[in-house]
């Protein structure tokens, strides 16, 4: 009963449109203080909860790609993307899923992504003749790959709190990231062609040249990173200091667009994102330990036990479970809840971590697709100005092409697997 009260009183608070670390936080002060523990100690849990040092990769990767964002440096890339792939039936829509790939091995967020390339996305195909459904379905669906591929913010909370090799998790997630920008490539292609949407001409191998050189020094993002993390010259946490670095660096260097004042806001936009997560973390490394004293994941793991009892049947569970729950509860809340009680049980099923980490941060970015809680969503219709009514509708087709990635890597561990194990 007393577990009971905490999770509905928790719920309320959100319904009652608390935000959801102030609601964590809330419920269990109200716990401690009922259980006569004293307040003291929640302080020092939630302060135990932020004292880790790889969790300043986290406001670090935020800020480079607030740097990168501010310094224009994603319209060069758009620009390559462009030339790249713009001739193809469906130009725009191959253009607004490649400059996507981009910039993901360079930002590590999906909603930075979206933040970043989506208007200057949206009004291009706009002005091209792409409806707005479209457009908007293509960019929010595309900013998914953001935390697949190498840096990932998502990866390195997932590698923090499960205690898996967040290096590992960073190559595990290419190969599914570039599927999954392959997918929707081919979901571009084919409504494009059943509706006729134009394409641009075909540019030049001389343009492509300028272009790309132009963009080198932002495309070598990922290569720095992954390079440094898997030659051992550094740790994720100190790459993602290498990457704010970097970003300073190749704008001074090459493109000299960063400002001051641009610098400032970016450092302004990380205060206030970094401050909301470590709220949320800060809340629930609060409630995870009035969740583990009143034994709620030993529960929750011979639930799974009982409906599960081999690797297929519970991934199964698991992925049903987390495509629900991301529905109406933000991811980042579900990751960090969820996976401390989840990675224990899919290791006694003998599942890879990485492998498993993999899955469920796949996972966890549909779910920024799915309605009514997607934030994607959210950041798409705003930056866009598309009714998110609208667009809600609009995106149930574009959750085909990740939910097939999502069972393929289920299914040939091997996708998620192979580029780690090359560290081993």
């Amino acid at each position: 009963m007393i577990l009971s009260a905490v999770v509905f009183g928790w719920l309320l608070l959100v319904l009652l449109n608390v935000p959801i670390g102030i609601a964590m936080i809330f419920v269990s002060m109200g716990y401690f203080y009922w259980s006569g523990l004293g307040l003291s100690f929640a302080t020092q849990r939630m302060v135990d909860g932020l004292n880790s040092f790889p969790m300043l990769a986290v406001p670090l990767f935020i800020l480079a790609a607030a740097i990168l964002n501010s310094a224009g440096i994603t319209n060069h890339l758009f620009g390559f993307a462009r030339a790249l792939v713009g001739h193809i039936t469906g130009g725009l829509g191959h253009v607004n899923v490649l400059a996507s790939l981009f910039f993901s091995g360079m930002s590590g967020s999906a909603l930075a992504d979206a933040g970043g390339l989506g208007k200057m996305e949206i009004e291009a195909m706009r002005k091209a003749g792409y409806d707005d459904e479209f457009a908007g379905s293509v960019t929010a669906a595309s900013s998914m790959i953001g935390p697949l591929v190498p840096p990932s913010i998502t990866m390195v909370l997932y590698g923090v709190i499960s205690n898996t090799s967040i290096g590992k998790l960073f190559l595990g997630g290419i190969i599914p990231g570039v599927m999954c920008a392959a997918a929707l490539m081919f979901m571009v292609y084919f409504i494009a062609r059943k509706r006729n949407y134009p394409r641009d001409p075909v540019h030049r191998p001389a343009e492509i040249a300028v272009l790309f050189v132009k963009s080198l020094p932002a495309l070598l993002t990922p290569v720095v990173i992954v390079g440094g993390i898997f030659s051992g010259y550094f740790s994720p946490t100190e790459a993602a200091a290498i990457t704010v670095l970097y970003a300073i660096l190749i704008d001074l260097v090459f493109y000299r667009e960063l400002t001051f004042q641009r610098l400032w806001d970016a450092i302004y936009e990380t205060t206030i994102t970094s401050a909301a997560i470590a709220t949320i973390i800060a809340g629930v490394g609060l409630l995870g330990w009035v969740l583990a004293r009143e034994q709620a994941p030993q529960q929750i793991a011979q639930l799974f036990l009982t409906v599960a009892d081999d690797p297929i049947s519970f991934l199964i569970a698991v992925n049903l479970m987390i495509f629900v729950l991301g529905a109406i509860i933000e991811s980042l809340v579900i990751l960090l809840i969820v996976v401390p009680i989840l990675v224990p049980v899919a290791m006694g099923f003998g599942i890879d971590p990485v492998h498993f980490g993999i899955i469920v941060v796949l996972n966890l970015m549909i779910s920024i697709l799915t309605p009514p809680m997607g934030m994607a969503l959210f950041v798409v219709a705003q930056v866009g100005d598309i009714p998110y009514q609208r667009l809600a509708r609009a995106i149930l087709p574009w959750l085909i092409p990740p939910i097939v990635v999502l069972i393929l890597v289920c299914a040939f561990p091997i996708l998620a697997t192979g580029l780690p194990g090359l560290m081993d």
